[in-house]
C-alpha cells in the first residue's frame, strides 16, 4: 500500500468517524437516541472549570482597565504582546500633569507663593506618577500574568480535552446503538468488540480529563497567591501616594477654601471666622510659614497717624470702586482713616488708592 492510498482511507475513516458522530448528536437533541451521562463528580469538576474560566476572564480584563483606562493604550500594548514586541515608554497622566505645574510654576516664578506652590504639587504629581507605573509594572507580572497564562494555557488543554472527551462519549453511544440495531450474529459479534474499544478510549479520556480537572483546585490556591501580591502591590501604591501628599501637605499648609476665590467677597469682612479666630490670637499666626499680622501690630498702626509699607499675602479683587485690588506679593502702603472699620486699612499703590482687608497683609519693619 502507498501513501497515498493510506492517507485516503485515512480520510474515508475520519469523514466516516465525523458523519456517525453528527448523526449520533443530532438524534441525542431530537431525543431519538440515548446519551451516556458523566458521572457526578466529573459534571461539577466541568463546572468548576467553566465558572472559574469566566470569572478569570472577567476579573483579568477588568483589572486591565483598572491600571490602564485609556483603551487605545490597552489595544496597542496588546499589539505589542502579540508581536513579542515592548511597547514604547509613555508619560502617564499623573507625570504629564506633574510637568505641566512645574512649567507653569517657572512661568510664573519660584519665588511667588503660587509658583512655588505649583513646583511643589508638580514634583508630588511626578511621584505618584511613577508610584503608579510600578504598580502596573508589579500587577502585571504577579497577578495578571497568572491569570492569563491560566486562560491562554491550562484552560486551553482542559478544553481540549473535554473536547475528546465529548467525540469518545459521542463514539460509545454511537457504538451502543449499532449494536442495539444489529441482527446477524456475525455484525453483533463485530459491533460488541467495537462497544469495548470504545468503552475503553471513553473510560480512559475520562480519566485524563478528571485529572486535569482536578488540578483547579490548585490553580484557585496559586491565583490565591498572586491576589495577596497584588493587594499588597496596591497597599503600596496607596500608601506611597498618602505619604507624599501629606509631605505636600505639609509644605503647602492648609488654607481656607476663601483664600481660592475672592470673586464673591462683600465690602465686609473678607475672611471666614475660622481665620478671623486664628488672626484673633495674641501671638502672630502662621499658616504654611506665611505670616500673619498680629492685631497689636495693626493696632499701633491705627493708633498712629503715619503709614507703614505691607506685603501683599494673597490675591484679592476689589469688590466695589472703594476698595483697591491686590496681587500676592507685591508692596503697598498702607494707613488708617479714622472710623473705618477695624477690619480694614486704607492702602496705596502709585495713584491708585482704597480699601484693603487686614487679613491680607503683612506689615514690614
Amino acid at each position: 500500500m502507498n501513501i497515498m492510498d493510506f492517507n485516503m482511507k485515512k480520510l474515508a475513516a475520519d469523514a466516516g468517524t465525523f458523519l456517525s458522530r453528527a448523526v449520533q448528536f443530532t438524534e441525542e437533541k431530537l431525543g431519538q437516541a440515548e446519551k451516556t451521562e458523566l458521572d457526578a463528580h466529573l459534571e461539577n469538576l466541568l463546572s468548576k472549570a467553566e465558572c472559574t474560566k469566566i470569572w478569570t476572564e472577567k476579573i483579568m480584563k477588568q483589572t486591565e482597565v483598572l491600571l490602564q483606562p485609556n483603551p487605545n493604550a490597552r489595544i496597542e500594548e496588546f499589539v505589542y504582546e502579540k508581536l513579542d514586541r515592548k511597547a514604547p515608554s509613555r508619560i502617564n497622566n499623573p507625570e504629564l500633569l506633574g510637568q505641566y505645574m512645574i512649567d507653569a510654576g517657572t512661568e510664573f516664578g519660584p519665588g511667588t507663593a503660587y509658583g512655588n506652590a505649583l513646583i511643589k504639587c508638580g514634583e508630588t504629581q511626578k511621584r505618584i506618577g511613577t508610584a503608579d507605573r510600578e504598580l502596573i509594572q508589579t500587577s502585571a507580572l504577579n497577578f495578571l500574568t497568572p491569570l492569563r497564562n491560566f486562560i491562554e494555557g491550562d484552560y486551553k488543554t482542559i478544553a481540549k480535552e473535554r473536547k475528546l472527551l465529548q467525540n469518545k462519549r459521542l463514539d460509545l453511544d454511537a457504538a451502543k446503538t449499532r449494536l442495539k440495531k444489529a441482527k446477524a450474529a456475525e455484525t453483533r459479534s463485530s459491533s460488541e468488540q467495537e462497544l469495548r474499544i470504545t468503552q475503553s478510549e471513553f473510560d480512559r479520556q475520562a480519566e485524563i480529563t478528571r485529572l486535569l480537572l482536578e488540578g483547579i483546585s490548585s490553580t484557585h490556591a496559586h491565583h490565591l497567591r498572586c491576589l495577596n501580591d497584588f493587594v499588597e502591590a496596591q497597599m503600596t501604591y496607596y500608601a506611597q501616594c498618602y505619604q507624599y501628599m501629606l509631605d505636600l501637605q505639609k509644605q503647602l499648609g492648609s488654607f481656607p477654601s476663601s483664600y481660592l476665590s475672592n470673586n464673591n467677597q462683600t465690602s465686609g469682612t473678607p475672611v471666614p471666622s475660622s481665620l478671623a479666630n486664628a488672626v484673633g490670637s495674641p501671638a502672630v499666626a502662621s499658616t504654611s510659614g506665611i505670616v500673619i499680622t498680629s492685631p497689636s501690630n495693626l493696632n499701633d498702626l491705627k493708633e498712629s497717624s503715619g503709614s507703614r509699607k505691607a506685603r501683599v499675602l494673597y490675591d484679592y479683587d476689589a469688590a466695589n470702586s472703594t476698595e483697591l485690588s491686590l496681587l500676592a506679593d507685591e508692596v503697598i502702603t498702607v494707613f488708617s482713616v479714622v472710623g473705618m472699620d477695624s477690619d480694614w486699612l486704607m492702602g496705596e499703590r502709585g495713584n491708585q488708592k482704597g480699601k484693603v482687608p487686614i487679613t491680607y497683609l503683612e506689615l514690614l519693619n
